[in-house]
C-alpha cells in the first residue's frame, strides 16, 4: 500500500466522527496516529485478518466487502469521511470481518489499534461517538441486506451512487461496469443495462469507468428508499 505522511499543521479535520469530539479529545486523536494517503485499490484486509490499525477517512472512500463463495462477493457497506473501518476494535475485537478495499483516493488518518484503545479509555466522548456510529453501521447493513433482497438494479445503482457521490465529494468519479456489478452483486449485463437507463433519462454521463453525476434530485427519485432511510438514520443518531 503507497503511504504518504503529510504535516499535521496543514492537515484539515473533515471526518465528522472527529469533528464531533471535543477539541482537547480530538487533539489527542490527531496527535495519536498519521495521516496518510489511500490510493485506489489498496487492499487494507481481508476476512480474518489481525486489525492493527484504525481508519478515519478523510477524503478517501472504503469499500468493505463480503465474500460468498469462491468468486462471489457483494459489498456491505462505504465508509468515507462520516465514519471510520475498524469499528471492532471499539468492541475488543481485532479481527476484520469484511475485505477492506479502498474505493476512492484521498487521505485517512490511521491509528494503531493500541493507541486507538488507549485513547477510548481516556475520551467517554470517542466511545460515545463510536458506539452510536456502530449502531448506525448495523441499520444500514440490515437496509442493505433488504435492499439487496427486494429491489431492482437500477434502483440500487442510483443508491449507490448517491451514496459514493456523498462520501467522495465530488459529482464526478472513476467505477468500472466490472466493479460495478461486484460491488451490487449482480451480473455485468445487469449493471450495464440499468446504467444505460440512468444515462438515457440524462441523470448520468457514464463513459469507460468515469461516472459523472448530472441531476442529483433525479438520481434521488430514481433510487430506492432506502438511500433516504440511510441517511435519515445517520442525521438521527449522530446528527
Amino acid at each position: 500500500m503507497r503511504l504518504i505522511v503529510l504535516p499535521y499543521p496543514g492537515v484539515a479535520v473533515v471526518n465528522r466522527l472527529l469533528e464531533a469530539l471535543p477539541g482537547a479529545d480530538r487533539r489527542r486523536v490527531l496527535a495519536s496516529g498519521e495521516t496518510i494517503d489511500l490510493a485506489l485499490g489498496d487492499l487494507l484486509y481481508t476476512p480474518g485478518d489481525r486489525l492493527t490499525h484504525a481508519y478515519f477517512p478523510l477524503g478517501g472512500v472504503i469499500s468493505l466487502i463480503q465474500p460468498i463463495d469462491v468468486g462471489d462477493s457483494i459489498e456491505v457497506g462505504l465508509v468515507g469521511a462520516e465514519g471510520m473501518f475498524g469499528t471492532p476494535l471499539a468492541l475488543g475485537v481485532d479481527a476484520s470481518p469484511v475485505r477492506a478495499v479502498v474505493q476512492g483516493a484521498g487521505p485517512a488518518l490511521r491509528i494503531d489499534a493500541a493507541a486507538l484503545g488507549r485513547e477510548l479509555q481516556r475520551s467517554a466522548a470517542l466511545q460515545r461517538e463510536l458506539d452510536r456510529y456502530i449502531y448506525v453501521r448495523m441499520s444500514q447493513l440490515s437496509q442493505t441486506a433488504a435492499c439487496t433482497r427486494f429491489h431492482v438494479v437500477e434502483a440500487r445503482l442510483a443508491r449507490w451512487l448517491l451514496m459514493t457521490q456523498d462520501r467522495q465529494r465530488s459529482a464526478s468519479f472513476h467505477i468500472t461496469h466490472e466493479f460495478l456489478a461486484f460491488m451490487l452483486g449482480v451480473r455485468r449485463v445487469g449493471v450495464t443495462k440499468a446504467a444505460s437507463a440512468l444515462q438515457t433519462r440524462r441523470l448520468i454521463r457514464y463513459s469507460r469507468g468515469d461516472i459523472t453525476v448530472l441531476d442529483r434530485r433525479g438520481l434521488q427519485a430514481a433510487s430506492c428508499g432506502c438511500y433516504r432511510a440511510d441517511r435519515d438514520t445517520y442525521d438521527r443518531i449522530l446528527g
